[in-house]
This record gives structure tokens, C-alpha cells and sequence, in this order.
């Protein structure tokens, strides 16, 4: 069964767009974006997914460190980076607009959101 939710994908390569988007929110379908082994990393109402192997090697995804900078976590990132929204310990759900807007200012642009 597809779990389609609201995402704000970030990629590693700055070449690539930040965007936001509907995506199958499945376990699987996030191993592919990512491009590996899930790591997901909680703060309140939103969690970010990335590939759990290459958070030890590869260039940084530099975007990704500052929109978790801005949010008060000080982590390395390397690799596709999945912002999804949380609910409870186990429910994904769409990201939280505030989210969105964080990565508007941070990177000056304009993400478009689909119409629900």
C-alpha cells in the first residue's frame, strides 16, 4: 500500500533543487531516495531520514547541516536527506510548514507546495 506525504527533500549535490514534494513515504521507497540503509534522526514534530552508511564518508550535504543547524542540532550529513513530519514513535506524516519556511529563508528560495 503507497503512503504518499508531503516531503522537503534535500540532495547532496548543490547542482540538485531542494524541493518539496509528494512521496511514497514507505520504508523501502526512502531507501532509495537516500541510496541505502535508513538512519533516521526525531526533534519533536519532524524527523529526517538519510542513508546510514554514508554518514561516515562522502562530502557533506551542506544544506542539509544548516537547516538542522537552524533547528538546534549540530550534526553531519552526508548524502540525500528526507524531511518528513512525526507523529508519535512510529508515524510519519507530512512536514511542518514551519519546516518548509525555515528552508525558504535559509536557502532564498521559494518552495512550491502541491495543492492538497
Amino acid at each position: 500500500m503507497l503512503n504518499h506525504l508531503i516531503a522537503l527533500y534535500v540532495p547532496a549535490r548543490l547542482s540538485e533543487n531542494v524541493t518539496v514534494h509528494s512521496i511514497d513515504a514507505r520504508h523501502s521507497s526512502l531507501q532509495i531516495i537516500v541510496g541505502g540503509g535508513l538512519e533516521c534522526i526525531a526533534r519533536g514534530d519532524w524527523q529526517v531520514y538519510l542513508n546510514a552508511e554514508t554518514q561516515t564518508t562522502g562530502a557533506s550535504n551542506v544544506r542539509a547541516v544548516q537547516l538542522l543547524h537552524d533547528t538546534g542540532l549540530d550534526l553531519p550529513v552526508t548524502g540525500n536527506a528526507v524531511f518528513l513530519g512525526r507523529e508519535g514513535l512510529n508515524h510519519d506524516t507530512d512536514v511542518p510548514d514551519y519546516l518548509i519556511r525555515r528552508a525558504e529563508a535559509l536557502f532564498d528560495t521559494r518552495l512550491i507546495q502541491p495543492a492538497a
